[in-house]
């Protein structure tokens, strides 16, 4: 076995090799980029090498400084993680023409199936069923147009040496494919070093089903089950789950062996994954082939216990599979959560800052679900503008799958991330969502259940009342710590019945009655009905109550806050304070803070790099018009006015970084 590897790669998936390395008795080597000489990978590995300055494609994507990296510390293999290099054909050759080995397929295999355009041709002439397009390389927006044309609207625009979601744009018109086109070439050469774009039909309502294959350097390829990742935003999977709602086992069986078929033909040997779009009618067409692990290979890990990542170094190695297909056994059900440093309030803009605290949920088993976290921060860690904003992937297995949708809420609600802004309230909103509960899902599920971006959503029936039941007992906890210092409480005659209180929950009244009960608190609200039993080891300073609500677990998040607590549960957030009846009339009567009015300036929505400024001091704009181009985490966005105004001045130039709420432009 080898000795030493170095994983071209960083965060959370640097880590997770690391980690299979460490349990296989495997040295390890971080390569890093001067914004990650503080990161958690190069903290974990045995060794680390500096490759260069943070822009990927000076340092990660530099394939000269991976090999050198891997001569002065005597690695033996590389593992490319995915992104990157991970799919490049060159690198493999480079790399085997300098005696190392590489944890992936073989080159032939990526250059057929490893290049979007290529692995089309391919799949044609294997009389695979594919998704109509054009396979070849296009050049000018005009000739993208007319492509389209030919195909129908709407179309998607893809890079060709892509995936992630970087350089993918839909187009439903003409003027859309013209804009589209140079946006993706534009992504693809920042993220892949490769501007290549191809386009083929969208497929309306369709659901992404993916198979994972396993091949080795003597013929035997099998297929570990499926992944469906229908829901995606921007092209980017957000949930991943396996197996999927939508497959029985015949569907299975005819996708898996499909999958197979492919891989045998380009004699794949190494972790890979066939990607297939279906529709609900369980027909299903091959999308591409990635060639190499994807993001969202826990969930399979998960329901077949089979660990990837060492399956890829052993098959590297030159060792053959000891699975065969009928050892491979589906069992129970996994989520994945990605999490990510973005605003969803404010249309999953990227977040940038400092995490002053990373507090993931505990990893282990218990009562039959597994929680699994994946991940490359740290508390006090900084998230930068030049790589992926994903912080973790949190994943869950149970027996079943509403069972592991419960709980991933229920870890959700006990993830805390402070510093920056972050997806976790809308990803534990989308838990409790009855359309993705029911398995009734397509890539539109975002996009249509939330057509107008992600609002916050406000305390209402059961959340309610479960978050001003947690307030009255953190209230509560905090008055008998006075008495008990004031000397107030005496231990001989404890107190049954608390003063009743008012909890505000915002702007919300719920009156509320407290009393100790056998070591748990009663609370019973004025509007009748049964008392709600809480029990918990809560005590001030905890970032998340963790208990007992009517005998059902539940994770609540706590901030301190002038006169209370901000508090949070099922994708809620609310300002919660305890009164007495009096401080609560008196609480109504406060002015509230008055919002300065932005409306006379662009300003600026994440953390970014200025690109492009299109218009000048003096002009008029009309709405739709665009203003200026903000780059932040690989991703170009573009700013457009929101009505028919002239520009009166310009405070940035191109080149600037920005904070978010930086003014970009001020109009008359």
């Amino acid at each position: 076995m080898f000795e030493k590897i170095l994983i071209a790669n960083r965060g959370e998936i640097a880590c997770r090799v690391i980690k299979t390395a460490r349990r296989m008795g495997i040295k390890t080597v971080a390569v890093y980029s001067e914004a990650d000489k503080d990161a958690l990978h190069v903290e974990m590995a045995d060794e680390k090498f500096y490759i260069g300055a943070p822009p990927a494609s000076e340092s990660y994507l530099v394939i000269e400084k991976i090999i050198d990296a891997c001569k002065k510390t005597g690695a033996e293999a590389v593992h490319p993680g995915y992104g990157f290099l991970s799919e490049r054909a060159a690198f493999a050759e480079a790399l085997k023409a300098n005696n190392i080995v590489f944890i992936g397929p073989n080159v032939g295999a990526i250059e057929a199936m490893g290049d979007k355009i290529e692995s089309k041709k391919f799949a044609n002439a294997a009389k695979v069923s594919t998704v109509p397009g054009y396979l070849g390389v296009i050049e000018t927006p005009e000739e993208a147009v007319k492509i389209a044309d030919g195909i129908g609207y709407p179309v998607i625009l893809k890079a060709s040496a892509g995936g992630g979601g970087k350089g993918m744009r839909i187009a439903n018109s003409r003027e859309e494919v013209a804009e589209s086109f140079a946006r993706s070439k534009s992504e693809a050469k920042s993220s892949f070093g490769d501007d290549r774009v191809f386009v083929e039909k969208f497929i309306v309502n369709p659901r992404h089903i993916e198979i994972q294959v396993l091949g080795d350097k003597h013929g035997n390829v099998i297929y570990l089950g499926e992944r469906e990742c229908s829901i995606q935003r921007r092209n980017q999977k957000v949930i991943e789950e396996a197996p999927s709602p939508l497959l029985d086992e015949a569907t299975r069986k005819k996708m898996g062996e499909q999958a197979v078929a492919l891989a045998k033909a380009v004699q794949y040997d190494s972790a890979g994954t066939v990607e297939f779009v279906a529709g609900q009618d369980k027909s299903f067409f091959f999308l591409e082939m990635n060639t190499r692990l994807q993001v969202e290979h826990p969930v399979t890990e998960l329901i077949t216990g089979i660990d990837l990542v060492e399956q890829m170094i052993r098959v590297a190695y030159g060792e053959p599979l000891t699975l065969k297909q009928s050892d491979v056994q589906l069992k129970g059900w996994a989520v994945e959560s990605r999490i990510y440093a973005e605003d969803p309030t404010r249309n999953f803009l990227p977040s940038t800052g400092r995490l002053v605290k990373y507090r993931p949920p505990e990893e282990g088993r218990s009562e039959g679900v597994t929680v699994r976290n994946d991940t490359g921060v740290f508390e006090g860690g900084e998230i930068s503008i030049f790589y992926d904003p994903m912080i973790a992937k949190l994943v869950t297995h149970a027996t079943d799958r509403l069972s592991a949708i419960e709980a991933q809420a229920h870890a959700l609600d006990g993830f805390v991330i402070d510093g920056i802004r972050h997806n976790i309230p809308f990803l534990s909103s989308l838990m409790q969502h009855e359309r993705w509960r029911s398995g009734n899902i397509s890539t539109a599920f975002i996009a249509e259940e939330y057509p107008d971006g992600f609002k916050p959503l406000t305390a209402a029936g059961e959340v309610a009342r479960r978050l001003a039941a947690v307030a009255g007992f953190i209230d509560d906890v905090g008055n008998r710590r006075k008495r008990q210092i004031s000397g107030q409480l005496a231990t001989q005659h404890p107190v049954r019945f608390l003063n009743d209180r008012t909890v505000m929950l915002d702007k919300t009244p719920y009156e509320i009655e407290l009393e100790q009960s056998d070591g748990a608190l009663l609370v019973r609200f004025a509007d009748g009905g049964f008392a709600h039993r809480l029990e918990s080891d809560w005590v001030p300073g905890l970032p998340v109550w963790n208990g007992l609500i009517d005998g059902e677990k539940v994770a609540v998040q706590v901030r301190a806050i002038l006169n209370g607590h901000e508090i949070a549960h099922a994708g809620v957030t609310v300002e919660a304070r305890a009164f007495t009846r009096r401080e609560a009339e008196l609480f109504a009567l406060m002015p509230e803070k008055k919002v300065a009015d932005t409306s006379k300036y662009l300003l600026c929505p994440m953390p970014g790099l200025v690109k492009n400024l299109y218009v000048k001091e003096g002009q008029e704009v009309k709405i739709g018009d665009p203003l200026a181009m903000v780059e932040a985490m690989k991703m170009e966005n573009v700013l457009r006015s929101e009505r028919d105004v002239t520009v009166k001045a310009i405070k940035c130039k191109e080149g600037d970084s920005l904070a978010v709420d930086a003014v970009i432009l001020e109009f008359g």
